[in-house]
């Protein structure tokens, strides 16, 4: 939009009748709104549109003061782009403004204007920019609506996690705890299907929660020092376990050069491995599942990590191949008959490589198999397993000594799964049901270590392991004891805040005999 410095006497642009009929020609056909007013704000000269976009003829406006036409909501701002207007000085930008006029009938009409003052007159262009204003601020809108609709789903998804593995946490828990007794075969095998079933859906909600992070841009991804033997140990042993049990060959080619320690985020990598090796093993039913790994470096310490896993499965088709990384996507409704599944764990491993700064790839034949290679940019550390992650030590690793135990739990069911695996280890439990309690135990006596739920009424976790560490502070003779937090909240975010409160170890829910000592014994040992 440019400004208008056409003047509108014979007195300003010379003598002639030339000049004063190009400039009505010019004001008769301009389709935006053409003004030339004095210093007192009477219009001069206004031009044919006027009455197109506001109902007015030239004629009813020329003579009044065009604030006369604004709508009294906009006044303040309209005079302060008038005075600007007015003073401004040779070389200075052209500062547009936006504002309502009157129309004729009484509705508002948004107006974009650009002026510019010469001698004694200021000439103006404005542009009708009412739908456009609406279409933006229906814009805005709808993005607000989508966010506040996001972050609700997010908190829900949240909120239903908590929920759901707090119950889950007793199954599983007890299964567990049960699975350690004398059973009969027929007691072992219902057992063991229990415990499958509770594993299978743990999973989904896990993924579930990872595709609404992912979703609302909340996932993060850490660079921090770990060991890609330790990285990849628990999916390769846990996955050779399972196509054994399908009497699947597993093989693992790995040269010798894909060992060492390194920066990224190992828990995603372990994840995306462990997701293509269980659907390499659940999608295959004779044959063998294959994973190569293969790392390159650079001379300055970047690194290149590989990995493939092929398999002798199903395969898919050319047509499945270009939504497979899609959620909730199955080659066909006869594979989510036969084997199960979300259909989430595919989009996800996407979603976590391409983070990772990553990208994955696809081929397969039906009937023959698939191949997955992922390839992950690392950085390679010379310093060896100083610096890596500290491996949490296996159940077998430390036995667990006998122990004083406050433990922090509101759920009656999550308490006994706590009693029962620690009463096996000969550990005295003191039971409360909220962090309030648990703060006035602690002050009463001494403890080993204390397991805190995060979330309880009256005070939660956060706040109860914030109070014991002031408390510890204010008392230099009172020893330092080791806080684990027990969360339904399996967030990166959640995990963080106990930290930050103060605790020495994280174990989400649900819990096992194996992740609840491996998580004391790691607090234990500092």
């Amino acid at each position: 939009m440019t400004c208008l410095t056409l003047a509108t006497s014979p007195d300003v642009v010379g003598t002639g009748d030339v000049a004063r009929v190009d400039l009505d020609t010019f004001f008769d056909v301009s389709l935006d709104l053409l003004v030339v007013r004095d210093l007192d704000g009477l219009v001069v000269k206004a031009s044919a549109s006027w009455f197109t976009v506001l109902g007015y003829h030239p004629h009813e406006i020329e003579g009044r003061r065009l604030l006369d036409l604004l709508n009294p909501e906009d006044e303040a701002g309209t005079l302060d782009s008038v005075v600007e207007v007015e003073n401004r000085r040779p070389g200075d930008p052209v500062v547009g403004h936006v504002n309502r006029y009157r129309h004729r009938d009484g509705h508002d009409v948004t107006l974009e204007w650009r002026a510019h003052r010469f001698g004694d007159r200021i000439y103006g262009v404005a542009r009708d920019v009412t739908e456009k204003v609406a279409a933006e601020r229906a814009l805005i809108e709808a993005k607000t609506a989508a966010e506040t609709a996001n972050r609700a789903k997010s908190d829900f998804l949240a909120n239903m996690s908590h929920e759901i593995r707090t119950p889950l946490n007793g199954v599983i828990g007890i299964v567990d705890a049960l699975s350690r007794t004398a059973l009969s075969p027929e007691q072992a095998e219902m057992v063991s299907l229990i415990s499958a079933s509770g594993g299978t859906l743990e999973r989904l909600v896990s993924d579930i929660l990872d595709v609404s992070k992912i979703e609302a841009g909340q996932l993060d991804i850490e660079a921090r020092a770990f060991d890609l033997d330790e990285a990849i140990a628990a999916p390769l042993d846990l996955m050779r376990l399972r196509a054994e049990d399908r009497e699947l060959a597993f093989i693992v080619e790995r040269p010798a050069d894909a060992h060492g320690t390194f920066i990224g985020d190992s828990t995603r990598i372990r994840q995306v491995l462990g997701n293509l090796l269980s659907n390499a093993v659940k999608f295959t039913a004779t044959g063998s599942v294959t994973v190569r790994f293969a790392v390159s470096d650079d001379e300055d310490g970047h690194a290149l990590l590989r990995f493939e896993v092929e398999d002798t499965g199903v395969g898919f088709g050319p047509d499945h191949a270009r939504r497979l990384f899609d959620r909730f996507s199955q080659a066909d409704s006869s594979i989510t008959r036969r084997f199960g599944g979300s259909g989430l764990g595919l989009s996800i491993c996407l979603a976590l490589v391409e983070l990772m700064g990553g990208h994955i790839s696809a081929t397969s034949t039906p009937g023959v198999g698939s191949r997955f290679i992922v390839e992950l940019p690392l950085v390679r550390l010379e310093t060896g397993l100083a610096r890596a992650e500290p491996r949490q030590p296996e159940v077998a690793d430390v036995p667990l000594p006998a122990l004083r135990v406050l433990l922090a739990e509101d759920h009656p069911t999550n308490q006994r799964v706590v009693q029962l695996i620690l009463g096996t280890h000969g550990a005295e439990v003191v039971t409360v049901d909220d962090g309030a309690q648990a703060l006035a135990a602690f002050q009463r006596g001494l403890f080993d270590i204390v397991l805190m739920d995060m979330q309880m009424p009256v005070m939660d976790g956060l706040t109860a392991t914030r109070a014991i560490r002031d408390l510890e502070a204010g008392s230099p003779a009172r020893p330092r004891t080791p806080v684990v937090m027990l969360s339904a909240n399996a967030m990166a975010e959640h995990r963080d805040q106990a930290f930050a409160a103060g605790a020495d170890h994280h174990v989400p829910k649900p819990i096992t005999a194996a992740s609840l000592l491996a998580g004391m014994q790691a607090a234990i040992a500092g």
